[in-house]
């Protein structure tokens, strides 16, 4: 590895200084918007800031791309959480772990790729594919921030339609008014800001008004009780219940700590390869498996604890706490009051103090420091059901930074190489999965504003990352009271622009299979969600699909004759209309999927113009021929001109005409058969014709002369008398 070749150009005083405003701009955008991707790949929000933090300054001193901004982004972020989702509970250590762990491999894979020059296999997602996914999944991403945006939580189904259809019910049902305004407040700042003064960072502006206002308003509201304010006894035995759980993970990790390090010992004293230590670690197994089931189903159920409204009555000491179902939900009294519109949350419950919260939903606290050194745990069984989410993350979120890399070098004329930008996200998920970050790419948006802020290095990253740690070591504390509301505002306004209609009705007017390509990848992912990569998966199948149909059956043309090809007398004889002379032309490779199509045209042909004599082949459209190709050119040049039919070739590419002189086709057919000009073709063709009706005349004047001579001899043969076999009178007479 390379230093970056910017480097040296830091020396120059303005470009220092563009770098400068281009790397703070960037970072006023990239502070709340990796909070915010943070909540949607599942993660507690001051994770974006770890990941926006060592991956943005690694991608840029390995990668080749100057603008690219890389850290999180929606797209792979909701891969993210689809991913890790079935693993463990959203937000728990184990879901932190795991997103860790995915960053390694998405890095490794990438890396792999880079330093092997594999970048081909991004070929296989092609255009109408990643169209199709990425229109469905800006949608996924823009729904699933529904609830906070209303200020509801809904039960999440095996399907993401059914948790939208559950949070639109929900919302219909008790939206939070401050919220859902917090989050109108949120669009509207920024949509505004963009509209009349777009160079302001308009994302930075609603953070800071919305979260000033929040603290000033009280949005949202902390208070602690006793148990026995809890009316509901399930309630209170779920409390105790979760603080025993709680408990017991803790006493089985530490028995696993423990025991992991009784058996590294005795692996140093008598072998890792004894019986007793095979069996220990077998235990091993069985404990961390434990300790994996327990911790999700604990973590399940803390959740839904969490998350079960509660509703007050009375003031002060005297306020007892409800469940909807306690007061009763057809209560039109209770309705009609307004009781059900603050609803109280549990956020925690030790020694019999209960906390609780009511209002819209804020960060809360956000811890202050940078993140320290941690390799990822390594867990099979975690590998095994990540490598799938693993490749899908990479290539996509490749797809995603090379795409707007392209774009900006071909304005700036920069050099540009596809493998060391693979090399470089590689790099960067590496080195931020060791330091706690979750998966990265290059951003379209940030990228962009990083752009039209002139930079001309990557040294803008470096100030971006830089600012980013600085907020982390001393501006943390002012990130607690921005609302939750205006992070998932933030989310829908990023990821509105990717959903474009043009370029997927473009590509239906292009080519029909395409336009079928995106919309079945459109469909699929947004049915199969959060189970992603099954919509780039069969988008993919189906691009192979329609692809391998489009080579089976080329097009097959007979182009018309122009009268520039033939001589004068060949047009004066009328060639051009009579169909002793046709061309035919193959839009395709011939090669073994296609052999059995285009001898089925050539039968067509045979069979519709009987007058045929020559067959030219013009190869001016084949860029390839196999071995199945080339001997049915042999078997059919050997059955039509045992027919009287003269078989011509005219415009072979030259990598083709150089299989033939390997293979001896060209010898055996004979060079004279082959013509780099139509014209030359066509004039070889018109004297073949002209050769064979000589010799057809010739023929005809022969059969004419024996014709001719047999009848003159059966002429005089009729005009002679024949011999009388009888005797003469006379002789009879005298012999009688």
């Amino acid at each position: 590895m390379t230093l970056p070749d910017w480097l040296p150009e830091l020396k120059d005083k303005e470009i220092l200084r563009a770098d400068f405003i281009a790397g703070l701009t960037v970072a006023l955008i990239l502070i709340p918007q990796s909070m915010a991707y943070a909540q949607l790949a599942g993660l507690p929000a001051y994770y974006g800031l770890y990941a926006s933090l060592l991956p943005t300054m690694i991608a840029a001193f390995f990668g080749s791309s100057r603008q690219l901004a890389t850290g999180p982004v929606a797209m792979v972020s909701l891969m993210t959480a689809a991913a890790l989702e079935p693993l463990a509970t959203a937000g728990s250590e184990a879901f932190v772990g795991y997103a860790v762990l995915l960053a390694l491999m998405v890095g490794i894979f990438q890396l792999v790729l880079g330093m092997f020059r594999l970048g081909v296999l991004l070929n296989f997602l092609s255009h109408p594919v990643i169209l199709g996914f990425v229109n469905a999944a800006a949608i996924i991403i823009g729904t699933s921030q529904l609830g906070k945006i209303f200020g509801v939580t809904a039960v999440k189904g095996e399907y993401h339609y059914v948790f939208v259809i559950n949070t639109i019910g929900a919302a219909m049902e008790s939206t939070h008014w401050p919220t859902l305004c917090m989050a109108i407040l949120a669009f509207g700042i920024m949509i505004g800001v963009r509209r009349f003064k777009p160079r302001l960072p308009a994302v930075l502006i609603a953070v800071i008004t919305t979260t000033i206002l929040a603290w000033l308003f009280g949005f949202e509201k902390h208070i602690t009780v006793k148990t026995d304010q809890i009316s509901n006894q399930k309630i209170r035995t779920a409390l105790m219940y979760d603080v025993l759980e709680a408990r017991r993970i803790t006493n089985l990790q530490e028995k696993y700590i423990e025991a992991q390090k009784d058996h590294a010992a005795k692996a140093e004293d008598i072998g890792d390869d004894s019986a007793t230590l095979m069996t220990e670690r077998q235990g091993l197994e069985q404990i961390k498996f434990q300790l994996d089931q327990l911790n999700e189903r604990a973590g399940s159920y803390h959740k839904e604890l969490f998350n079960t409204p509660l509703y007050a009555i009375g003031e002060d000491e005297a306020m007892q706490f409800f469940t909807r179902s306690d007061i009763g939900g057809q209560d039109e009294t209770a309705e009609e009051t307004g009781l059900f519109d603050q609803p109280w949350f549990i956020t925690s419950y030790s020694s019999g103090v209960v906390g609780l919260q009511t209002g819209g939903k804020v960060i809360g606290e956000v811890p202050r420091g940078l993140p320290g050194f941690s390799m990822p745990k390594f867990e099979w069984s975690a590998i095994m059901h990540l490598i799938g989410a693993t490749i899908t993350i990479a290539l996509i979120g490749f797809m995603e930074a090379i795409s707007i890399a392209k774009a900006m070098a071909a304005k700036t004329r920069q050099s540009l190489s596809a493998d060391r930008e693979l090399i470089g996200q590689g790099m960067s998920n590496i080195v931020g999965s060791m330091f706690q970050a979750y998966p990265v790419s290059g951003s379209f948006s940030r990228s962009a504003v990083n752009f039209n802020a002139r930079a001309v290095t990557g040294f803008s990253s470096v100030i971006s990352a830089l600012i980013v740690g600085f907020t982390l070591l001393l501006l943390t504390p002012l990130l607690y009271y921005l609302p939750q509301a205006t992070l998932a505002a933030v989310i829908i306004m990023a990821v509105a622009g990717l959903v474009s209609i043009k370029p997927a009705i473009h590509a239906w007017q292009a080519n029909r299979h395409d336009g079928i390509v995106v919309a079945v990848t459109f469909l699929f992912t947004l049915a199969f969600a959060p189970e992603l990569e099954m919509g780039i998966i069969l988008g993919m199948l189906l691009s192979l699909v329609l692809l391998l149909f489009r080579i089976m059956k080329p097009r097959v043309a007979f182009p018309p004759h122009l009268p520039h090809l033939f001589p004068e007398d060949a047009l004066e004889a009328g060639i051009i209309d009579d169909g002793r002379i046709v061309r035919m032309r193959l839009d395709g490779s011939l090669v073994f999927a296609n052999v059995a199509f285009f001898e089925e045209q050539l039968q067509k042909l045979l069979a519709s113009t009987p007058q045929l004599k020559v067959l030219i082949i013009d190869a001016v459209s084949i860029p390839e021929v196999d071995a199945s190709g080339d001997q049915m050119l042999r078997d059919y040049y050997r059955r039509l001109t045992e027919s009287g039919i003269h078989v011509l070739f005219s415009r072979v590419k030259k990598p083709i005409m150089a299989m033939f002189k390997r293979s001896h086709m060209h010898e055996d057919i004979g060079e004279e058969c082959f013509h780099r000009n139509p014209v030359n073709a066509f004039k070889h063709a018109w004297a073949m014709i002209l050769e064979d009706e000589d010799v057809e005349a010739t023929e005809e004047v022969e059969d004419i002369e024996v014709v001719e001579e047999v009848e003159t001899t059966q002429a005089v043969e009729a005009t002679q008398e024949p011999e009388d076999t009888n005797e003469p009178d006379g002789t009879h007479e005298s012999t009688r």
